[in-house]
């Protein structure tokens, strides 16, 4: 089992930019995609952005897709969500998640383990 754990959430600016993180610990994620999803209040869980385990490939939402940026660095056991020109609609709890296997998936039952969330608020 893989616990994580987010950071990097709180409020900033329309325009601005703001970066996630998620430290995995327990057994190691190398041979895992990894993933990002949100959930803004009222709404249900969605997906934002997955990379597989090499780093090498990458997917995103159409919402965030030319803003948003995944990363991971397989030595530390951390994945990043790089979050540039956020927008009120970006407001919501930010999850990451740990795929079932090395490819992408972009929904919730290609994710196995799953973080506590960290709020994200866009707000002038």
């Amino acid at each position: 089992q893989v616990q994580l754990v987010e950071s990097g959430g709180g409020l900033v600016q329309p325009g601005g930019s703001l970066r996630l993180s998620c430290a995995a610990s327990g057994r190691t994620f190398s041979r895992s995609a990894m993933g990002w999803f949100r959930q803004a209040p009222g709404k249900k869980r969605e997906f934002v952005a997955a990379i597989g385990w090499t780093g090498g490939s990458t997917f995103y939402a159409d919402s965030v897709k030319g803003r948003f940026t995944i990363s991971r660095d397989n030595a530390e056991n951390t994945v990043y969500l790089q979050m540039n020109t956020p927008k009120p609609e970006d407001t919501a709890v930010y999850y990451c998640a740990v795929g079932r296997g090395p490819l992408i998936a972009i929904t919730e039952s290609g994710f196995g383990s799953w973080g506590q969330g960290t709020q994200v608020t866009v707000s002038s």
